[in-house]
């Protein structure tokens, strides 16, 4: 268990020099919901690279495990309009990519040029987020 933890921690360290590139997306796994969702990301280690966990940038959605029904429901709809948008594209981008907390990597995510964060503001499934106290979605 420590041998893997080591070389975990060694592959997500040499994410510094990738992340000024953009990494190609080859395969959705699944969307769990607005901002989190699942790919495979080729010539990436499968330990690094399969069913790697990924979080939207500068975005927060309502949660699948909300706090209320209407946020739930809200959750639902954000994840299904980023399911969409995911698979509406033929290409799949992650942009400044960083380390994010629970082994995900946080990335700007552009499909076809097209960002998912603005996309996901402009239609009303996300606010802006940068860090701190977030807003609740079950008063909207």
């Amino acid at each position: 268990m420590i041998r893997y933890a080591v070389v975990v921690t060694g592959l997500l360290a040499s994410l510094s020099s990738v992340a000024s590139s953009n990494i190609q997306v080859e395969r959705i796994n699944s969307v769990y919901d607005a901002d989190t969702f699942r790919v495979d990301i080729s010539n990436w280690p499968d330990i690094v690279g399969k069913n790697i966990p990924i979080r939207v940038n500068g975005v927060d959605a309502a949660e699948i495990r909300g706090k209320c029904p209407s946020e739930k429901a809200q959750a639902k709809a954000a994840r299904d309009y980023t399911r969409a948008f995911l698979e509406s594209g033929s290409n799949i981008e992650l942009r400044n990519i960083k380390r994010g907390k629970y082994f995900r990597l946080l990335a700007d995510v552009y499909v076809d040029d097209q960002s998912l964060s603005e996309a996901l503001i402009v239609s009303g499934h996300a606010r802006s987020y940068h860090g701190g106290t977030r807003k609740g979605w079950c008063n909207l």
